[in-house]
């Protein structure tokens, strides 16, 4: 007999349907520009969806205010104009225009809801996008039933995510502008625990670190209305995708009303936070430092013009909640033990200041972007073991999951965050090549260098039980009968070369 076919399409992967009929509409398009389009479309089915529930709640009820946006507002729930409501998109997909819909659509909303204005995507009409194949994944979003899974949030949620993995994926080098690995902000965010309070990132990509942040709150049966979230974000085009995925998500961010360049015009100057997280640009060169000199960020030394590592750290230092706060920083590894334009004297202040908490050596190959490793910075101003750093080497953790990627898995990642909750309750049992504790004056000797194989050490090699001279005598004796059969070898060779007349 054969298996009924299954036609939710939620519970046969829809993150991975939308993702392959997506693919299909590249054409000449390039993935950092059909990015738009794809996310766009979710976010549009999301807003549908959102005002289609209310819209029915509101009809049932019977009392007239279904075209009342103030019905909608109340519920922070974007108003989507009758005229081009999901059925008029649905209607449209086999048509030549569903493109010049979709557009309509978008302007349309942006003009309802001031969140929107100048974020929706209005590029379908465009002709290098393929207008049947646009159709086809208007009929996914149709076709999947909503309704059987209840709020369509995680749904589209998951959507979103996934593709943006994809994408980062696919432009490889180019990702870094707007993806972090959900595995490395998962492990930031176990670490600096923002069960509620103020949450901030000041590069903050498509947002993925609040993403992150709001389902730790709710993994721990908090509520995502605890947080209060901040960011900024520099490109454009990624500030937009920042606001999708975080409303999509139900999170109320403040990303400032428009994009903007962190240290020239900081959005969130007079703020502080409770919590920061941040993957700033590798070793940025092109910062503007040379126009930043006295600015009053630097407390810990100003930073060379041809390296904003520690521009991004003292920023968001500058930020930190004075009576106590928590950061988890992404930084490449030079950051550790660089002594060049005055980085070393920089690190060596923040260290006797007492900041740094834990660092964590990553392994390779766990972003799109680049196979280099990175280190993990947890920087605090109060901490629970005041004098004490934990030093942890994860560089031989991590799963390979392709020839070019890692990933760290949740048992690698509970491993690490289980050694900040010892290491903070006072009960942490070092582990040899893992994780060790050093005091600061423990650091001031090894010159302020923070790599942790300096401290960990050497992981001791695991005993067999084979007594040691049972396994000499043992291992001599396998390559006693090695070196002889290389010798029968070598003389069997001679042998061959001597009879067609290569005697050697």
């Amino acid at each position: 007999m054969a298996k009924k076919k299954n036609d939710n399409t939620a519970e046969i992967g829809f993150e991975e349907q939308i993702w392959k009929a997506a693919d299909k509409l590249r054409g000449n398009i390039d993935a950092s520009e059909y990015k738009n389009v794809v996310l766009g479309l979710i976010f549009l089915k999301y807003i549908s969806d959102k005002f289609d529930q209310k819209h029915q709640e509101l009809v049932d009820e019977g009392e007239g205010f279904e075209e009342d946006r103030d019905e909608y507002m109340a519920e922070n729930i974007f108003f989507v104009p009758e005229n081009v409501r999901w059925n008029v998109i649905a209607a449209a997909a086999h048509t030549p225009e569903v493109g010049k819909v979709i557009d309509e659509a978008m302007r349309s909303i942006e003009s309802e809801n001031d969140k929107l204005k100048n974020i929706l995507p209005k590029n379908f009409a465009r002709q290098e996008l393929d207008k049947r194949r646009l159709g086809e994944v208007v009929d996914l979003f149709t076709n999947v039933k909503m309704a059987d899974k209840g709020d369509s949030r995680d749904i589209l949620g998951r959507t979103y995510e996934y593709c943006l993995a994809k994408f980062a994926e696919a432009e490889g080098k180019n990702a870094g502008e707007f993806y972090t690995p959900a595995c490395i902000v998962k492990t930031l965010v176990e670490i600096i625990e923002p069960y509620h309070g103020r949450v901030y990132d000041p590069c903050c990509g498509s947002g993925g670190m609040f993403v992150q942040s709001a389902k730790f709150v709710e993994r721990h049966q908090g509520k995502i209305s605890d947080l209060s979230v901040y960011g900024q974000e520099s490109n454009p085009t990624t500030w937009k995708m920042a606001t999708m995925n975080l409303a999509i998500r139900g999170i109320d961010a403040d990303l400032g009303d428009h994009n903007a360049d962190t240290f020239f015009n900081d959005l969130h100057k007079n703020e502080r936070f409770d919590f920061i997280l941040a993957n700033p640009p590798f070793n940025l060169k092109d910062w503007g430092g040379d126009k930043l000199k006295e600015d009053p960020r630097w407390d810990y030394g100003t930073p060379p013009e041809g390296n904003a590592n520690f521009a991004w750290m003292q920023h968001m230092i500058h930020h930190l909640q004075p009576a106590g706060g928590r950061i988890g920083l992404v930084l490449a590894n030079g950051a550790l033990s660089s002594q060049t334009s005055g980085e070393g004297d920089i690190r060596a202040n923040i260290v006797a200041k007492d900041l740094v908490e834990g660092i964590i050596a990553m392994p390779d190959k766990l972003f799109y972007s680049t196979g280099i490793p990175v280190s993990l910075w947890i920087i605090t101003n109060k901490k629970a073991q005041p004098g004490k750093t934990l030093f942890i080497d994860a560089r031989d953790m991590g799963t390979m999951v392709s020839r070019k990627l890692r990933e760290f898995t949740d048992e690698d990642i509970a491993k690490v965050s289980g050694a900040f909750d010892a290491f903070r309750a006072g009960t942490l049992e070092e582990e040899k090549g893992f994780s060790a504790i050093a005091t600061t004056e423990d650091i001031a000797k090894q010159d302020y260098i923070l790599t942790p194989g300096r401290y960990v050490g050497i992981a001791e090699p695991e005993d067999d039980g084979e007594p040691f001279e049972e396994k000499m005598k043992r291992l001599t004796g396998e390559i006693s009968k090695c070196f002889e059969e290389s010798s029968r070898l070598q003389e069997q060779i001679k042998k061959n070369l001597e009879a067609i007349g290569y005697g050697m």
